[in-house]
């Protein structure tokens, strides 16, 4: 009996062991073609390119109204990217979800304070996901060709999601200095990246859809305040 036992134990074992190595490897090999894949497109935009939008993804903001410095940095590129005319719409796409924490509405006065017309700028309130915000840039306010902002180690599945969806998609790297705590992001990442294969694979819809927004209209209509 004790013997019958051991063996099964074993084979469980040994299953869990193969399953895992799968795993692991999947994930190895789903990180190194995105990476591989869209390397050439994190590179900025074409010069004299134009783009329906420039999207400014989320990141930590303050209750005092101040950004976190990775997400400044991707305020200034896009701030920049918008002076030099690769697009005359932004939009801000992050975490509104709740009264108290508004990362939408800080972006998009950062925005304005340094001379970007509020009409200019659209806010994505239910940008929960960097798959939310790519696939609600589409479907939401209706962009066909997107310049992404973001740090570059998320660029690359960014740019895949905007790709696997039809979207003309280019990527400029807002990494402009050492952030604290990136060693566990780029962990987070790796597994993210598998898990945004899944959400392209399947069709997953964004957590909240919502009435059309056109890019070519008044981001005011955003407003919410």
């Amino acid at each position: 009996m004790k013997n019958k036992k051991g063996g099964k134990l074993k084979t469980v074992i040994a299953v869990i062991a193969v399953a895992a190595a799968v795993c692991a490897l999947f994930t190895v090999a789903v990180n190194a073609v995105m990476t591989g894949t869209y390397e050439k497109l994190t590179e900025g935009p074409p010069e004299g390119k134009k783009y329906d939008c420039i999207i400014i993804l989320g990141a930590k903001v303050f209750d005092d109204g101040g950004v976190s410095a990775m997400l400044a940095d991707r305020l200034d590129v896009g701030l920049r990217l918008y002076n030099e005319g690769y697009s005359d719409r932004i939009i801000v796409s992050g975490d509104h979800g709740q009264a108290e924490y508004d990362e939408v509405n800080t972006m998009k006065k950062y925005l304005t304070d340094r001379g970007v017309p509020s009409e200019a700028v659209f806010m994505d309130h239910a940008g929960f996901s960097t798959y939310d915000s790519i696939v609600r840039a589409k479907e939401i306010f209706g962009c066909e060709s997107v310049l992404i902002v973001t740090q570059k180690y998320h660029l690359y599945r960014a740019l895949y999601i905007a790709s696997s969806i039809g979207l003309d998609a280019r990527g400029a790297s807002a990494s402009l200095r050492e952030y604290a705590g990136q060693t566990m992001r780029d962990v987070r990442e790796y597994a993210a990246r598998v898990k945004d294969v899944g959400s392209v694979v399947f069709r997953v819809k964004p957590k909240y859809s919502g009435d059309k927004i056109p890019i070519t209209g008044s981001g005011d209509l955003t407003n919410d305040k």
